[in-house]
């Protein structure tokens, strides 16, 4: 019986381990490809005969990525920051008063995650063209503050859900006013699920290419996806130079994972299902 029992534990930990792996093989893959000579492409999997690091210096300046990854990081931040403030700030009457409206809002922010972003292109690119926004990062920032702010809310409120009503009214007790008690109490206490935030749509924000690519058609305000497509179009034999862009591009999402990875799976784990 323990026998059997041990036998079971390996082949679920070899079953487990395959399939940890298994996400893990195109990422090896397109760093083997990124140090590889252009003429070294007879196998994706076998390590290369030379590392050429060069690479990533004629990928970077023959795609234009110092532009792009400012662009990205201007509007990466200043959009987050938006959400956080903005999605916090909403969460807070929505889940300590709830009344009937404020039920009726937080499941209208709810049927929003549902709708395709694309569906609202059109009008949302005539919006962009009488506000002036088009080609703007400014413009792409409002977009992108936009959509995220259903999930944000969503995250936010569960969390403050499970934050006891108590503090609140110490605050109010010595005399805070409502904004004092959420910027003074509430807000502090708000990090594990603010990481979270930064994460899921950090990631989704940095990666965003369907939006940008009607709205960011200019050169100089492209960000990184809009950027590495039409590099790609452009450079296909050049395949090395193209995995070497590509991997630089999703460098700066791991290294966030791996800062605030204990603070997501905190956030994600008390509070942001409840409510």
């Amino acid at each position: 019986m323990k026998r059997n029992n041990t036998v079971k534990k390996i082949f679920i930990a070899l079953v487990s381990l395959i399939i940890c792996l298994i996400p893990l093989i195109p990422f090896y893959m397109m760093i083997n490809i990124s140090l590889k000579d252009v003429t070294d492409y007879k196998s994706t999997i076998s390590i290369p005969k030379e590392f050429v690091f060069a690479n990533f210096v004629d990928a970077w300046k023959s795609a234009g990525l110092g532009t792009a990854f400012m662009n990205n990081i201007i509007i990466t931040v200043f959009t987050l920051l938006l959400v956080i403030l903005v999605s916090s700030m909403a969460s807070y009457p929505l889940s300590r008063n709830k009344s009937k409206l404020n039920k009726a809002i937080y499941t209208t922010f709810i049927a929003c995650m549902i709708i395709p972003s694309l569906t609202l292109i059109v009008p949302l690119y005539m919006i962009l063209i009488k506000m002036h926004a088009l080609n703007t990062l400014w413009g792409a920032i409002l977009v992108q503050t936009a959509f995220s702010l259903p999930m944000s809310i969503f995250l936010y409120t569960g969390f403050i859900s499970s934050i006891p009503k108590e503090l609140d009214e110490a605050g109010y007790i010595d005399g805070a006013s409502r904004i004092g008690i959420f910027f003074k109490l509430i807000l502090p206490l708000l990090k594990p699920i603010t990481a979270s935030v930064v994460i899921l749509q950090g990631v989704g924000i940095w990666n965003e290419y369907g939006m940008s690519l009607y709205i960011l058609q200019n050169k100089d305000v492209q960000n990184l996806t809009v950027a590495l497509s039409r590099f790609v179009g452009q450079y296909q034999s050049q395949m090395n130079w193209v995995a070497a862009g590509c991997l630089m591009s999703a460098a700066p999402m791991i290294v966030l994972f791996l800062i605030f990875q204990k603070q997501f799976i905190k956030g994600i784990s008390s509070g942001a299902v409840k409510g």
